[in-house]
């Protein structure tokens, strides 16, 4: 909009001009409005009036200047030969003649290269607005012409708010659930979300409420999702799978509905981290009031994987249903977490005397074996619920039960060999070359980098001096000549500082000794094969060339 205004204000408009986006979100709509600014009875401006004889005749489709083509019903030479022979006459009402060709992906090659002609060098009275979902079928002839304007999706608050403000100006009854689930399925698109709000006018019988929408849409009302977070905070299994045979009878997209568990189990995580940042949910308060972050951070992982995972499930509905009882599964593990019963499958050990809260003392109790062979999630699981770091028991401790066994012990990281250690050389010995320092440092990356392009100035009073030439202090950022003292410390067997200096002279960094001898090798390379008698042959009798940048010196 800003470069329109301003090629427009300043009387400074290119011939051609590309509006590119997905459907539905003003690529003509914009193009009239530019027609409408270009010949504004009132005089050229980015603010046409509205009201004078040209700016209503645009609005209603009748303007004689304004040419619109739909290139997908008009895709042949024929049709673009006929609007080039009508752009040689001058506009008959407006400054200029304006062609709005829609879909112009859509034309023929043929049609192309003519219309190709009139855009290289084209009559100072015309100006074509393209519009097209999909630049890239254009030939970049056609594009290197045109200045390209790429209309980016609208959000669900820009739909909404649209909406919204049709609903006021028509007073007509809606409610902001209603609203949010039109806007969120119109997808990016404001035509497509004006379409579902007639849709949804007629099928409320004049009124736009969240049962209707839901209904039309296949969605669920979020007082319906928020009973089964209810359920899985309170580990009420019964009350999930009952909430769940609900849904299931308005035939709903199951994929759907998890986004909307998702984006439930987004708003409480807000409200629970930022809660400035969150929208007025009461629902959404009361939730984060009740759960634990890591908790619903978890399910919302759950959510998101269970929805790729619907396709390949037996059906939509069991997909569901597992994505729900996987987060029952991995419910808290306390009363004091969540308000959820204890659960054995992710509870820490419960207290010497007390029953486990959900397993039958008959009930045969798992073997070794079995817990052996446990799937690694529910461990893993565990070590979230715990809130705190596993530890190993002692050697001499009697084993745990098996029950208890649901946390695996810290990793032990083990200190490197001893031939894995950079080995400091003995004081008073000599400083090798600054490769063999380099090697010896373990410097890779972009420490690596950083080394290779310096030279070794000489290492005094604990400072080393390093060359770097004014194209490569980019480099040595200060995290990265902090790491590098840190390495070269410890290669050297005592603390050091870096200090950079400007490289001067014929010294030679690793790198730039690499490129020169690599350099030779292809010079001399490429000799060698010039003065093969095979390949002297090849080039006089068969008029053969050396193609440049395709040798390679053996070895590489």
């Amino acid at each position: 909009m800003r470069a329109l205004t301003h090629a427009l204000d300043r009387d400074r408009i290119h011939h051609a001009f590309l509006f590119t986006g997905t459907r539905g979100v003003g690529k003509t709509t914009i193009a009239r409005i530019f027609a409408k600014s270009l010949n504004c009875e009132r005089g050229q401006s980015a603010e046409p009036c509205g009201v004078c004889g040209v700016c209503s005749e645009v609005d209603a489709g009748r303007f004689v200047d304004l040419l619109e083509i739909d290139a997908a019903s008009n895709t042949g030479i024929d049709n673009v030969r006929e609007l080039i022979d009508n752009a040689q006459y001058s506009p008959t009402r407006g400054r200029y003649k304006v062609y709005l060709i829609d879909e112009v992906h859509m034309l023929s090659k043929s049609a192309f290269n003519a219309l190709l002609k009139t855009l290289e060098e084209p009559p100072g009275h015309v100006k074509f607005l393209l519009a097209t979902t999909d630049p890239q079928k254009l030939p970049v002839t056609v594009l290197s012409r045109c200045i390209k304007f790429n209309l980016k999706r609208l959000t669900p608050e820009q739909i909404g708010g649209q909406i919204h403000h049709i609903l006021s100006a028509e007073t007509i009854e809606g409610d902001g659930e209603a609203i949010d689930a039109l806007a969120r399925a119109a997808d990016g698109s404001l035509r497509d979300g004006l379409s579902l709000l007639d849709q949804a006018i007629a099928h409320g019988g004049g009124a736009v409420h969240a049962a209707d929408v839901h209904a039309m849409l296949g969605t669920v009302e979020r007082g319906r999702v928020r009973v089964l977070v209810e359920a899985v905070a309170g580990g009420d299994g019964a009350g999930l799978l009952a909430e769940i045979r609900r849904i299931a009878e308005f035939a709903p997209d199951f994929g759907q509905v998890l986004d909307e568990v998702a984006s439930l189990l987004h708003r409480i995580q807000l409200r629970q981290l930022v809660p400035d940042a969150g929208e007025d949910d009461a629902a959404a308060a009361a939730l984060a009031e009740r759960l634990d972050p890591q908790d619903v951070q978890l399910w919302y992982q759950m959510a998101i994987g269970g929805r790729r995972d619907l396709p390949i499930a037996p059906t939509p509905r069991t997909g569901f249903e597992m994505c729900l009882l996987r987060m029952l599964a991995f419910a808290p593990a306390s009363a004091g977490r969540g308000g959820g019963p204890v659960r054995t499958t992710s509870a820490a050990p419960a207290p010497a005397g007390s029953p486990s809260p959900q397993r039958d003392a008959s009930a045969p109790k798992p073997t070794a074996a079995a817990f052996e062979t446990a799937p690694r999630p529910a461990a893993a699981g565990a070590e979230v619920r715990a809130g705190q770091p596993a530890t190993a028991p002692p050697p001499s401790a009697a084993p745990a039960p098996i029950e208890a066994m649901t946390m695996k012990p810290a990793p032990i990281v083990a200190a490197p060999p001893a031939s894995m250690r950079p080995v400091a050389p003995p004081a008073g010995a000599p400083v090798e070359s600054w490769e063999a320092l380099i090697e010896r440092a373990r410097l890779g990356g972009p420490l690596g980098q950083l080394a290779q392009h310096s030279v070794l100035l000489g290492i005094e009073a604990g400072v080393v001096r390093l060359g770097l030439r004014a194209e490569h202090e980019h480099l040595a950022a200060g995290p990265l000549v902090e790491m590098l003292e840190g390495r070269l410390s410890d290669a050297l067997g005592r603390p050091v500082r870096v200090r950079f200096e400007k490289q001067g002279g014929d010294a030679e960094s690793p790198a730039a000794r690499r490129a020169r001898i690599e350099a030779t090798r292809l010079q001399e390379a490429e000799e060698a094969l010039r003065s093969d008698p095979q390949v002297q042959s090849l080039i006089e009798h068969f008029s053969g060339r050396l193609v440049p940048n395709s040798i390679r010196p053996s070895g590489n």
